[in-house]
C-alpha cells in the first residue's frame, strides 16, 4: 500500500487514510492518557488489545480532558446482547451528560431485553440525540461485530452516521418545547467534553479520532 495514502497521528495510534487528513487520535492504544473517569464504578474503563473497554462490572463516564466545540468524531464500537452505552458531546464533567450536555445513544436496540414493558422510545434508538431527537433504527451490527460511527457537531447542527447510513441529521434550534429545553439545558452548550457513558454492560471502543472545525 502506498505510503502517501496514509498519515500518522499520535505515536502508537492507527494509520489514518489520506481522506482522514486533519484527524487526531484521542487514544494512544496503551492507556487512558488524555481521559478522565468521573463517577466510575468497579474497574471503570480498561485498555485491552488497543481497545477501550467498558466492562460489565465497570463503567461510569470516561471523558476527554480537553473540551471540543465544533468537530467531526469518528470511532468504532461493538457490543453484545443488551449492550448499552453512549457518546457524550459538549458535556461538562459533572451531572448527567444526556441532559447537561448531549448523549448520542449506543444501544443493542434489537435485544429482547429492551422489548419488555413499553419497549424503547424512538429517542432511545442508537444514533439518537438521547430523549430529544429520534434516529432511524435498524442499522446496529450486533453480537460483537464492529460498528462505525461518525458524529458531526457544527454550530447548531448534529449529524450522526452509523455504518455509512445517516441516522440523525438535526438542527438543535428546531426544539421549541419549553419543557424539553428546561429538561435538556445541554442543548444550548457550545462546547464541552466528549465521553463514553457506561451502563453496566460490556461495550468496546477503538479507532477514536477527531477533527476540529
Amino acid at each position: 500500500m502506498n505510503r502517501r495514502d496514509f498519515v500518522i497521528t499520535l505515536a502508537g495510534a492507527q494509520l489514518l487514510s489520506a481522506q482522514e487528513k486533519g484527524f487526531t487520535s484521542l487514544f494512544n492504544g496503551k492507556d487512558l492518557t488524555g481521559w478522565k473517569l468521573v463517577g466510575g464504578r468497579g474497574k471503570g474503563y480498561v485498555v485491552e488489545n488497543d481497545v477501550i473497554v467498558c466492562p460489565q462490572d465497570g463503567g461510569g463516564n470516561l471523558y476527554t480532558v480537553k473540551e471540543y466545540s465544533d468537530f467531526t468524531l469518528r470511532l468504532e464500537w461493538r457490543l453484545w446482547d443488551g449492550g448499552n452505552n453512549g457518546i457524550g458531546i459538549r458535556a461538562p464533567l459533572e451531572g448527567d451528560a444526556a441532559y447537561v450536555g448531549m448523549e448520542i445513544q449506543v444501544l443493542d436496540e434489537a435485544s429482547e431485553k429492551y422489548k419488555k414493558g413499553a419497549g424503547l422510545k424512538p429517542t432511545q434508538m442508537t444514533g439518537s440525540v438521547y430523549d430529544v431527537f429520534a434516529a432511524k433504527s435498524g442499522h446496529v451490527k450486533r453480537d460483537g461485530v464492529w460498528n462505525t460511527y461518525e458524529i458531526q457537531a457544527k454550530g447548531r447542527k448534529i449529524k450522526v452516521t452509523l455504518n455509512d447510513v445517516v441516522v440523525t441529521d438535526v438542527d438543535l434550534d428546531s426544539v421549541k418545547d419549553e419543557a424539553v429545553l428546561k429538561k435538556h439545558p445541554g442543548l444550548s452548550r457550545k462546547s464541552g467534553h466528549i465521553g463514553f457513558l457506561g451502563h453496566g454492560t460490556r461495550v468496546e471502543f477503538r479507532k477514536i479520532r477527531i477533527r476540529e472545525s
